[in-house]
């Protein structure tokens, strides 16, 4: 890891593809040039809903707006998180290190308020920073010099912000209440900020989505988008379990989205949140028509919830356009996740299985940056804030872990950039093990070790540790763990190895879980 180019190292322009002037390193750049940055963060939004990563819905995906951000900018085609669960994964993007590193390590863990982030080093940097929308780490978000943000996840409709002008509340319900759809009004939030802010100094601007986190909620005008439209399933929608394909979990099938929906259309105020499109039943249903059934309302409600997003992006790059800031401003869009859409009969994520591990992920910087160029290298979440830091000519956070990506958006990719890399899932269920993995740019390994360990928001109950290993090249939908299969054993043996390696990297060692350096002793 420590072969790769430091980002404190004083930096030089090069001619990019394309004809567009391509950074290599920018620690240099002059201060009234630095670029503005608006990063934009959805939840959930994974790639088969984006329509320019192909699949069964491309044709049906409402995407005018990241179309023209692919057309305008590179596109990332392996992006991947470290850990497939928003706050931990949002913990990554802003300090650029693993969950073991950050300590956030599940879903009801907070972020450390002394640590390094991108935002505080931008504004130690002299970047303006902002932040609306969905926060989801706990504690007081740091390095930011306002702030608007949702209690908790937020809702989707009538949000409560709670705002960087009050006493910091910590993780208690309440706040400003605005009227109207969150995905809409953090959008308006952010442009006026923007337009507000002090134009003498860059900025960066975190605009954070709800959307598409379940319940997949969309405001009136998205309500007739897809009817009477019947969506493409997926090959494997009818995975019923291990029994189908041999994986090492259950997972969470598409009958509990389906339970969910008919608690919520009996008594809409105990559940915990507000499906659209109520009531919903298949009682009385064949097992794989109520599948399909459920299917069907789930696709339509995430598409035009996604069509939400896609919609504001637009006012975003609008908004830009307007300020006449678009060509010296960095645009990225991308979401903290994956999603299963019905592949494996699952919805969720959480698993390092592609569709929930793959970030999409697509960069507009016309200043500097090609158009219509996609990156096939393997990058991390980790990676995110030393790119955006050399972008804007300054040093990563302390202690980053991941690495810039600058040279691979301009077609340089460095001749010792990643071939593998190592993944943890922490948070255990009996449906959905505690796992870590390898992946290559052919093959992938999953250890689901399945012990608990001290881990918050999980269940104490372990599981038997088993493997899975996958051909991505044969079998790209992961239909069939092909862990027992002798062809495939030396591969197994290198990526084991490889994944010890990697951990040790990477500095995840379990040294205070002695029942995990049995199991690992035992099993690799």
């Amino acid at each position: 890891m420590d072969k790769f180019i430091s980002l404190s190292v004083l930096g030089m322009l090069a001619v990019g593809l394309n004809g567009k002037v391509c950074a290599q390193a920018d620690t240099g750049v002059p201060e009234n040039e630095r670029p503005n940055i608006l990063f934009i963060l959805s939840d959930d939004h994974t790639s088969q809903a984006w329509g320019i990563y192909g699949g069964i819905l491309t044709d049906y995906v409402h995407n005018p707006n990241i179309r023209r951000l692919a057309s305008e900018g590179v596109v990332l085609d392996n992006c991947f998180c470290t850990n497939s669960i928003s706050s931990p994964s949002r913990a990554s993007i802003l300090t650029g290190t693993y969950s073991h590193k950050n300590g956030v390590y599940t879903l009801a863990d907070s972020l450390d308020t002394s640590l390094p982030t991108i935002a505080t080093v931008l504004k130690q940097a002299g970047y303006q920073t902002g932040l609306v929308g969905k926060w989801h780490l706990k504690s007081q978000p740091q390095g930011f010099d306002y702030y608007s943000i949702f209690y908790d996840q937020g809702v989707y409709r009538d949000p409560l912000f709670i705002n960087s002008s009050d006493p910091w509340p910590g993780n208690r319900n309440f706040g400003e209440c605005i009227q109207g759809f969150s995905t809409d009004i953090v959008t308006e939030k952010a442009i006026e900020w923007m337009r507000n802010r002090e134009e003498r100094q860059p900025f960066l601007m975190c605009c954070h989505f709800k959307a598409t986190h379940e319940p997949y909620d969309y405001p009136i005008r998205m309500e007739h988008l897809y009817d009477g439209v019947v969506f493409p399933e997926p090959d494997n929608l009818m995975d019923w379990g291990p029994e189908t394909n041999g994986r090492g979990f259950v997972g969470q099938k598409l009958e509990e989205i389906g339970r969910r929906w008919e608690l919520a259309s009996a008594d809409p105020d105990k559940w915990w949140c507000r499906y659209p499109g109520l009531p919903f039943s298949t009682k009385g249903m064949q097992r794989s028509v109520a599948r399909k059934a459920i299917y069907q309302k789930y696709i339509r409600d995430y598409l035009r919830c996604g069509a939400t997003v896609d919609d504001n992006i637009g006012k975003l790059l609008q908004a830009l356009d307007n300020m006449g800031i678009a060509d010296n401003t960095i645009v990225v869009y991308v979401s903290d996740q994956g999603y299963f859409l019905g592949e494996h009969g699952f919805f969720d994520k959480r698993m390092f299985y592609e569709e929930a591990a793959r970030m999409p992920f697509v960069i507009r910087y016309p200043k500097k940056l090609p158009a219509g160029k996609r990156v096939k290298d393997l990058i991390l979440n980790i990676d995110f804030a030393p790119t955006l830091a050399q972008f804007a000519g300054i040093n990563s956070p302390k202690d980053i872990q991941g690495h810039s990506f600058v040279d691979n958006l301009c077609g340089r990719t460095p001749k010792n950039w990643r071939k593998s890399f190592y993944y943890r899932y922490w948070t255990h269920h009996i449906i959905r093990p505690a796992h870590m993995g390898i992946r290559n740019e052919r093959y992938k390994l999953i250890f689901h070790y399945g012990v608990p360990l001290d881990m918050t928001d999980g269940q104490e109950l372990p599981t038997k540790p088993v493997w899975d290993f996958y051909d991505l090249q044969k079998d790209p939908r992961e239909d069939h763990n092909v862990y027992d299969e002798e062809e495939y054993a030396p591969v197994i043996r290198q990526m084991k190895k490889e994944m010890i390696k990697l951990r040790t990297e990477v500095g995840d060692t379990d040294e205070k879980y002695p029942q995990m350096i049995k199991l690992l002793d035992e099993y690799f």
